[in-house]
Order: structure tokens, then C-alpha cells, then sequence
């Protein structure tokens, strides 16, 4: 019986193979005239970005806790192919009645072109892909899109830059998430959406950064700024926790990026830092072996002569003074003596070391170069002494300064988030530890003696330095015209954190400073409320007593005021 039954089903069998055969041969023959057949460009055009996509995908930036600082997000763009529009005219007036924001030459010009594809409108929302579907126009279409979305508006926007319409990078970290290979991914197909990537983690705190932006815009309204820019380091990682510069921009509305006034101050401006220099010089001495904590110079007379120039003082004392008392009273002829003593080229060679005479390159793609002397002599050695005649970026001259509280070492700083062993095997040792701890004391006395008082918010053993700078303009100082810096570290006896603020010719305030508008009286106190504001954010501990035998070393060596320091 089972013979009988495959012998009736053998006719069966063949008949429905045959038909299959002859379904799949029409395909197979249907398909090859597919693809022998010419396309339409305009078709071929939008099939092609169908396929590949119109826009790059881009992974999400985060902060260092997870926030969400840009993400994608898709949306649809609306293009047409002009050799399927037959009636342009009445094309051109549906399509602006409903995407009013269309120039209705422009549309015209480009639906009168012989191309095969044309954008009509990039990035449209829902509510009007509608109306342009119920407009039901031949050549008309619509193909999916990716929109990049910065939630929080202007925070952080000169570190995190702006994408074009195509979502390419073209500044901040979304151009070096490009160099990283992305461009390269999107290309292979190798993503499809955002979710596909892992997140790029910034070393920002969202917290600080809001708290850092919201300080300056206070400090640039209060004191009149021209402009204003500060940052949070961490001297143990190298990692920017907060960079702000005002004026700024919203990377959602790229176009404002384009302001030549909303650069970023803080790694693409170069000024001349006035006395924060003096940090440098101080810790050059030290370190040379030449001089040491106790060392004197001979500040008499106000005036230092060399040749047809002449240094004055802007504190002076008119006496011998100590090598703290240079950094405290902020003595010009003492930081011109000390670079003095170490020479042009031991100079040269300790501000290069310290990374000040090279274009200072971190994920930021945007970067400027320090502007140096083209013929460095001794009378340049001694104006850069205390800050003048040298120009670098404030981010650069942050790094130096965190080098010099964090025990010498120099580090890169970095936008992503690091931990600090993996800070430690790329950094450089520049500074002998015992040159960091006489330098941390000398900038804690300044902010119980000198010009850092008004940083010196209780409970948090701050240390730090002024710094102000007459503007060049047209190659000559301008008195009025400042550009005033502060440089603070917390806690003084092991720092963390180091807080900058710069302000672009601040105006004085008659009840709070008088006729003066040097950095103490605006950066200062910018960088003491920011402080204040931020340390609980960012885990500092507010220490209620000072810290015990913070420096033996300056106690044993007999260090100037060591023993009234905090009151002791």
C-alpha cells in the first residue's frame, strides 16, 4: 500500500515543483531587469540615503554621574525630486503656506533645477509632515532623520560644541567623538541608532557647571564685564569637573556659535595672567636650589632700573622683604630678582617644562597659541616674572598651577572622566614635593595675609593668588582696561579642586572697592562664592579646625609666619 500511495502522488509532486520553478524564474528575470534598467537619478538619490541615512547617529555625551548632556533624537526631513514635479509654481506656494519659514525663491530655484534630489526642509516636526503629506504633491517625500538635542540649554556649551545639519561634529567634543572613528562607523552601517553606542563620559559635573555659569553671569553683571570665564580642576586627575565662558551660546541654535565674542576664553583666548605668574616664579626659585623659603630681597626705593626700563611696585614696602612676603604683597622687584638669579635660559627652560611656550592640546579641538617674545632677553625674563610679556591660554596656565599645589605633577587636562591612577601614569613630575608644600603654604598665608582674602571662605583652607593685567591695545598698556584673574586651591593642606576665574575689563563698584578694579575686588570674590556654593556639591569637607601640622616641612625650616598662620 505505501508503493500504491507514492506512485499517485509522483504526478502531484512534479506539478507543483513546476510551478514554483516558474514563479522563482519570473523573479529571478524581474529583478535582473531591475537592475539593468536605468534609474531615475532623483530616485536613485533618495533610495541611496534611505539606505545609508541622512544623518549621522551619535551616541549620547553624558557627565560624570550619568545626566544627559546630548543625545539624538529622530525626526523626519522633507526633499523633493524635481523632474516628478510637473507643476513648480503651485508646488512652491503649498509648500510655504505650510512650512512658512521657507524662502519661496529659493524653493523655486532649487525645483527648477535638472537634479535628480533636493532638500526641501531639514528636521521638520510631526505636526508639519502632516500637513505636507495632505498636500499630496508627486516628487514630494519624506526620509528619516537624526536631530542633535543639548537638554540643558547653554550649560557646558564650549566644551560639548555643536553638530551641523548632517549631526557631523564640527566643534568641542562632538568633533573629537568624530576624529574617534564615529564618521567611519556610520559610514560601514555599523550603527542604526544611539542605543547602538555606549555613552561618551565627560569628566563635568552637571551641578558644578550650572553653579560655575551662574557666578560668572552674576560677577559680569555686578561688575560690568566685558567678559567672563572660570573652570573647576581636579588637581589629583586633571580632569576639567566645570568650564564656563561668557558670553556664551545654546548649541541647540548653532548659528550663535559664530559670534567672534562667544569664544571659548578658557582654552581659545591668550592674555597675560599679571601675578598668578608669580606662582611660577616662585616655584622656579624654590626648585632651582638657589633660593629657599627664607630668602630676602631688597625692595627699597620702589624702583628696579634695568637699562632705559623701570619696575615699580604696587605694593610696595619700600624694605627687605621674605620670600612669602614676595607672593603675599605681590612685589614685582622681588619676582624680577628671583627669575634674575635663575637666568634667561633657566627661565625659558622651567615655563617650557611646565608646558607655558606650547600650544596646550586636549580633546577640545580648538586651541590657541601662546604668544612668546620673539627675542627673549633679560628685560622680558623680568617683566614675565609677575606676568607681563608672555600670553597663554587661562586653561594652560590652570594646568601649571595644579602642578604646583597637586606635588608637582603636570598634567594634561582632560575632558572625559579618569580616575587618578590613570592620571598619575600619564603625568609628568616637574616639581620636587618639597617645593609643592612650601608653595601650598605660601598660597594659604596669602589668603590669611595677602591679596586672597576675599577667596578664603571659612572651613574649606583656601589658598590662591590674584592677578591683574593692563589690556594691550594698539601695542600699548591701557591702565583702565584690565583683565583680572584668580587662582584658588581647597584644601590647602591636601588640594582637590582648583577654582579659576577670569574677567575681561571689569569696571569698579564705588561701595565695595572704590576706584579699584583689580582682580581681589571682582575675581576674588567670584571665585569665593563659587566656592562656597560648589564645595558641598563636588564632596568637600568643611574642616571646623585647621588642619593639624599641615606643613612641617616650612615648621622646620622656620618658613616666614609659620607659626601665626591660622591663628597659631
Amino acid at each position: 500500500m505505501f508503493r500504491l500511495s507514492v506512485e499517485r502522488s509522483a504526478a502531484r509532486v512534479g506539478l507543483v515543483g513546476l510551478v514554483f520553478g516558474t514563479v522563482f524564474l519570473a523573479l529571478i528575470g524581474r529583478l535582473a531587469s531591475f537592475a539593468m534598467m536605468p534609474d531615475d537619478p532623483g530616485t536613485a538619490q533618495a533610495r541611496r540615503a534611505e539606505a545609508g541615512g541622512t544623518t549621522q547617529v551619535r551616541p549620547d555625551i553624558v557627565d560624570r554621574n550619568g545626566e544627559i548632556l546630548a543625545t539624538d533624537i529622530r525626526t523626519v526631513s522633507v526633499f523633493a525630486e524635481p523632474k516628478n514635479i510637473y507643476d513648480k509654481d503651485e508646488a512652491v506656494e503649498l509648500l510655504t503656506a505650510v512650512l512658512p519659514d521657507i524662502n519661496a525663491r529659493d524653493l523655486r530655484e532649487k525645483l527648477s533645477s535638472k537634479k535628480g534630489f533636493v532638500w526641501v526642509k531639514r528636521e521638520i516636526t510631526p505636526r508639519q509632515q502632516a500637513e505636507v503629506h495632505r498636500l499630496g504633491i508627486p516628487g514630494i517625500g519624506f526620509l528619516s532623520d537624526h536631530k542633535r538635542v543639548y537638554p540643558n540649554g547653554t550649560a557646558a556649551a564650549h566644551i560639548l560644541g555643536v553638530t551641523n545639519l548632517d549631526n557631523v561634529g564640527i566643534a568641542g567634543m562632538e568633533k573629537y567623538i568624530d576624529r574617534q572613528g564615529l564618521r567611519d562607523l556610520n559610514s560601514l552601517g555599523f550603527v542604526a541608532k544611539s542605543a547602538d553606542m555606549a555613552p561618551v563620559q565627560l569628566s563635568i559635573d552637571l551641578r558644578a557647571q550650572h553653579a560655575v555659569r551662574d557666578e560668572l553671569a552674576w560677577g559680569m553683571e555686578h561688575y560690568r564685564a566685558k567678559a567672563a570665564a572660570g573652570l573647576i580642576l581636579d588637581v589629583t586627575t586633571g580632569e576639567v569637573i566645570a568650564l564656563a565662558s561668557l558670553p556664551d551660546f545654546d548649541p541647540n541654535e548653532p548659528k550663535d556659535a559664530l559670534d567672534p565674542d562667544r569664544i571659548n576664553r578658557m582654552n581659545v583666548g591668550v592674555y597675560e595672567m599679571g601675578s598668578t605668574f608669580k606662582a611660577m616664579t616662585l616655584a622656579m626659585a624654590l626648585d632651582s636650589g638657589k633660593f629657599t623659603v627664607n630668602s630676602t630681597f631688597d625692595t627699597r626705593g620702589g624702583v628696579l632700573h634695568w637699562g632705559r626700563q623701570k619696575i615699580h611696585e604696587y605694593h610696595g614696602t619700600n624694605r627687605v622683604i621674605t620670600m612669602p612676603e614676595v607672593f603675599t604683597h605681590s612685589s614685582n622687584i622681588g619676582s624680577a630678582k628671583m627669575a634674575l638669579g635663575i637666568g634667561v635660559p633657566g627661565h625659558k627652560a622651567f615655563l617650557k617644562k611646565m608646558g607655558l611656550l606650547d600650544r596646550l592640546r586636549t580633546e577640545l579641538p580648538e586651541s590657541a597659541e601662546p604668544i612668546i617674545p620673539p627675542r627673549w632677553t633679560e628685560i622680558n625674563t623680568i617683566t614675565i616674572a609677575f606676568g607681563h610679556g608672555l600670553a597663554v591660554a587661562p586653561l594652560q596656565a590652570s594646568a601649571a598651577v595644579a602642578a604646583i599645589a597637586n606635588g608637582g605633577f603636570l598634567m594634561t587636562p582632560t575632558f572625559l572622566k579618569r580616575t587618578e591612577a590613570e592620571a598619575r601614569e600619564k603625568a609628568t613630575q616637574v616639581l620636587s614635593p618639597q617645593t609643592s608644600e612650601a608653595m601650598r603654604y605660601i598660597m594659604r598665608l596669602n589668603a590669611t595675609e595677602g591679596s586672597a582674602k576675599k577667596a578664603a571662605i571659612p572651613y574649606y583652607y583656601v589658598g590662591g593668588k590674584t592677578g591683574t593685567a593692563e589690556k594691550v591695545i594698539r601695542g600699548r598698556y591701557v591702565k583702565n582696561r584690565l583683565f583680572t584673574t584668580f587662582m584658588a586651591a581647597a584644601p590647602m593642606d591636601k588640594p582637590k579642586y582648583l577654582f579659576v576665574t577670569v574677567m575681561d575689563e571689569p569696571q569698579p563698584v564705588a561701595a565695595e572697592s572704590g576706584p579699584y578694579a583689580t582682580a581681589a575686588y571682582n575675581s576674588g570674590v567670584v571665585t569665593g562664592r563659587t566656592i562656597a556654593r560648589v564645595a558641598p556639591i563636588l564632596g568637600l569637607p568643611p574642616q571646623f579646625e585647621p588642619p593639624a601640622k599641615p606643613f612641617p616641612l616650612m615648621v622646620k625650616l622656620g618658613a616666614y609666619h609659620v607659626n601665626m598662620l591660622d591663628g597659631k
